[in-house]
């Protein structure tokens, strides 16, 4: 049983069950090592408690216990294996799953014990009384194997308004038993702050045990649920990275942290800690397979986005007038977003982002600023396609230097065939006619798509002028079908995402049909993608 040196102060604990309970939302499936990885990012973090599921109730949880004591050096996190009390009318020391938990080798062991009488008598088909002794025996035996013992009483709040004096008398057995801390779960996730707030603060005058809190998303409200019963003193607190968990998810741990640290100026992370809560995040995003949910608060890409000219006028006075913490207290940075709400400021302080010094030409910035809502009446979307709207703002800069802006290449004509075959295949083949260098370059290939076969056309052309588009790959591509303009017509929207492998850039194209809107978003790829591989161009 390893515990750890630099374990952070125990007078408030950060439980995370990101491998337990977050584990069990739909569209994750945890290999022992992305569970591994996972660990390894929670340790990093700082948070003090670290739950990796339930020994013996299935072999991957039971693989990672083993594997976990042998492949990680903890710096901050102690390990919790879950499980639940002895089962009725058995001894705690001749309970097979109280053994595999003991068998885990853990620090900390967490128990879930029934704290709504209804569950009790129809979930485990026992009695009231026997119940209570199952939390004491359980709670008694682990302590004397010289485990640290935390209860989550599961459906508390609901138990707790069906039968207060019962739901408490669970609390007490815990805590009389050894219990270090009795957690009060929301289960179901319907509760409010305010019951919340309320019921806590009763429990702990009632039964002196330290009280932690466990709270599902249901009501949308887990966030708030945890941060009240903090405020009701609750001392531990039990949340999910990202929120994962069953149905909508848990109090997620990334909101709660940051509330705590910069808003009640507790110190539950470890020097830096916080810094890294935006990787952190994204990090653990990437190993589930989900997407980062880019509204996400503090950790999310869009936590420090401006769009409204208004917001804009004030962050350039002060970007604290427009939000509520520095964003680099938690690893996220501000943005400003271009859109036909921009003003002057936003242009101004987006082009300071990209490293573009207007220098107070208010007739460039006027020119950038009526052709971006030009453009967005058009279709055109800035919001996601920084590298369009940054080839759009020098090509504006160099036509006031030098009367028009240069470039890598100069498009003669392209086209796409699409051919359907009898026996029900496609081919797609693309030619493209450019001149590069003074040269006429015309080039054909086939693709599995007309965009492909562009693409391909376009590579074949350039390649050898400019071999730095090798490394160029498309890495994703969406199209939306804007609202018709003429009768039955329609404008197309694409947004193209290339990737050099060491960074990503997204550009849009917007056409009455996709290929025309997808050659668009092509083009203004490979154009930034050579600038920002330093390529000067000279057409």
């Amino acid at each position: 049983m390893k515990d750890v040196q630099d374990a952070p102060d125990d007078a408030f604990h950060v439980f995370d069950t990101t491998l337990r309970d977050g584990a069990q939302r739909e569209g994750i499936n945890l290999t022992v090592a992305d569970k591994l990885t996972i660990a390894r990012h929670l340790d990093d973090f700082g948070v003090g408690f670290i739950e990796g599921g339930w020994p013996g109730a299935n072999p991957r949880d039971t693989e990672f216990f083993q594997r976990a004591r042998d492949e990680i050096d903890f710096k901050h996190a102690r390990l919790v294996a879950f499980g639940a009390t002895r089962k009725a009318g058995v001894r705690a020391e001749d309970d097979p799953q109280v053994a595999a938990l003991l068998d885990a080798d853990t620090p900390v062991v967490c128990l879930v014990a029934k704290s709504h009488d209804r569950h009790v008598e129809l979930a485990l088909r026992t009695t009231l009384d026997e119940n209570l002794a199952m939390v004491r025996d359980t709670v008694s035996y682990l302590r004397g194997q010289g485990r640290r013992v935390f209860v989550d009483c599961e459906h508390f709040f609901d138990g707790y308004y069906a039968d207060p004096a019962y739901a408490k008398q669970v609390v007490r057995a815990a805590h009389e038993a050894g219990a270090e801390v009795v957690v009060l779960c929301d289960t179901n996730g319907g509760m409010l702050p305010a019951h919340v707030q309320a019921v806590v603060r009763t429990v702990l005058a009632d039964t002196g045990a330290r009280l932690g809190i466990h709270a599902q998303d249901d009501t949308g409200c887990a966030v708030a649920n945890t941060l009240a019963a903090v405020d009701a003193g609750a001392t531990h607190v039990q949340c999910t990275a990202n929120g994962y968990g069953e149905r909508v998810g848990n109090s997620n741990l990334f909101p709660v942290v940051a509330a705590l640290e910069v808003k009640y100026g507790k110190r539950v992370l470890p020097e830096g800690g916080l810094k890294e809560m935006t990787r952190i995040s994204h990090a653990i995003a990437e190993v589930v397979n989900l997407t980062p949910s880019t509204h996400q608060p503090y950790v999310g890409v869009s936590a420090f986005a401006h769009k409204a000219g208004l917001h804009a006028s004030a962050i350039k006075v002060d970007p604290d007038l427009y939000q509520h913490i520095d964003p680099e207290r938690v690893g996220n940075t501000m943005r400003m977003l271009v859109s036909d709400m921009a003003g002057r400021a936003s242009i101004e302080l987006k082009g300071k982002e990209l490293g573009i010094d207007l220098g107070g030409d208010r007739e460039l910035v006027g020119r950038v600023v009526e052709r971006v809502k030009e453009r967005e009446l058009a279709g055109y979307t800035y919001e996601a396609a920084d590298a369009s709207f940054e080839l759009l703002l020098r090509e504006e800069l160099q036509k006031g230097e030098e009367g028009s802006a240069p470039r890598y290449y100069r498009v003669e004509s392209w086209r796409a065939i699409v051919e359907d075959r009898p026996d029900g295949t496609h081919a797609n083949e693309a030619t493209v006619k450019l001149w590069a260098k003074g040269e006429r370059l015309v080039a054909t290939a086939e693709g599995n798509g007309p965009v492909n076969a562009l693409d391909r056309a376009l590579r074949v052309g350039l390649e050898r002028i400019y071999p730095q588009l090798a490394e160029f790959e498309l890495v994703d591509y969406k199209v939306r079908i804007l609202e018709g303009r003429q009768g039955t017509g329609s404008i197309t929207r694409v947004l193209v995402s290339t990737s050099d492998g060491r960074g990503e850039w997204s550009t849009v194209g917007v056409a009455e049909n996709v290929i025309a809107a997808s050659w668009q978003a092509l083009d203004d790829a490979y154009a930034y993608g050579l600038r920002r591989a330093g390529v000067e161009p000279r057409e």
